[in-house]
């Protein structure tokens, strides 16, 4: 099969950063899915491990987590799904990844893909969508309403892949009102038909601009970038006994001013649960089902603003380039191979 991967971290001007390989079909285990990858998307994460990762010398890492596929063929354990359903989900970080023509990925954690969304549109939403979701609901449980705070969600870097989607749910899901920061006219714009109630210059102080909204304290941040940036505003803004949620990883973060207020610090990473095997893996599945429920019934739309062409090694070095930019607006696609 067709593969893109990485044998050593280099910057992605290198063309050796991505290459292009043929690799051996992969294996399928009982709970797994083999599946002909139609679509994927680029995310954060992809860059992380290109620049991290040190497979064994003649190895290859096979980045990618975001497709939508057809199924070849469900292992012993599987149950529903059969040869030739369309599928999309996330996949798992110890695992290869999406950017092949076959993956073995756990039925668990997929789940049949949107019917009224095209291959790339749908693609671009698993993995944000899981992480936007497990944010919400499992870390930050926003319908657990904080006493005395404004039922109130401030987002940090909306108009990114997280960001778009975390305000889509939280409008459709929720009655919070939604707070986004934005700082460019264009992604000001995006985060606005995302469905943000207000939104705010993350290039300014963001407690006066809270503050002079008049509705209060919010209850809930979640900061998807430069946490450790943002931290002193977010523990200012916030209401008392408040929760905070963050995806990214600075290198170090002072939290010993939440003691005043009683914050609560969560992390998210959406791989934990398939990661670790948890007893609740299933919960991805569920997850996902529901955000096709939803893109289905128009409630929520795909947060994909650009397609890259075919599933190879330059394009995917253009998607990554993109990404490490700091522009990128929404999520950037790929679909087939040459």
């Amino acid at each position: 099969m067709k593969a893109i991967g990485t044998a050593q971290p280099l910057p992605v001007s290198d063309p050796r950063s991505l290459l292009d390989l043929e690799m051996p079909d992969p294996e399928y285990a009982a709970h797994d899915l083999l599946v002909e990858v139609q679509a994927i998307s680029v995310n954060p994460v992809d860059v992380k491990v290109r620049l991290s990762a040190r497979p064994e010398p003649g190895e290859h890492r096979i980045l990618g987590w975001d497709a939508v596929g057809r199924v070849r063929a469900v292992g012993s354990q599987v149950q529903g799904f059969q040869p030739g359903d369309r599928v999309f989900y996330a996949g798992q970080i110890d695992r290869p990844g999406s950017n092949a023509q076959l993956q073995a990925v756990d039925a668990r954690i997929a789940a049949h893909a949107p019917q009224t969304l095209g291959d790339e549109d749908a693609a671009a939403l698993p993995l944000t969508s899981l992480t936007a979701w497990e944010t919400l609901f499992d870390r930050l449980r926003v319908d657990d309403p904080v006493p005395g705070a404004a039922n109130a969600l401030l987002v940090i870097g909306g108009a990114g892949g997280v960001g778009s989607i975390t305000v889509q749910l939280a409008r459709a899901l929720t009655g919070l009102t939604v707070i986004a920061t934005a700082s460019r006219p264009e992604t000001v714009e995006w985060v606005k038909k995302m469905g943000a109630h207000h939104v705010l210059d993350h290039r300014q102080p963001l407690a006066p601009q809270v503050a002079a909204l008049g509705i209060g304290a919010p209850a809930f941040v979640f900061s998807t970038t430069h946490t450790d940036r943002y931290l002193a505003d977010v523990v200012e803004l916030i209401a008392p006994q408040g929760r905070i949620a963050l995806i990214d990883d600075p290198a170090a973060l002072d939290v010993m001013p939440l003691k005043r207020k009683s914050l609560s610090l969560h992390w998210e990473l959406m791989f934990t649960r398939p990661l670790f095997g948890t007893a609740d893996l299933q919960r991805q599945q569920e997850i996902l089902r529901e955000v096709a429920r939803l893109a289905d019934a128009g409630t929520i739309a795909t947060t994909r603003t650009g397609s890259l062409g075919t599933i190879n090694a330059a394009n995917l070095r253009k998607a990554h380039a993109l990404l490490e930019s700091g522009t990128a607006i929404g999520k950037t696609t790929l679909a087939g191979f040459d």
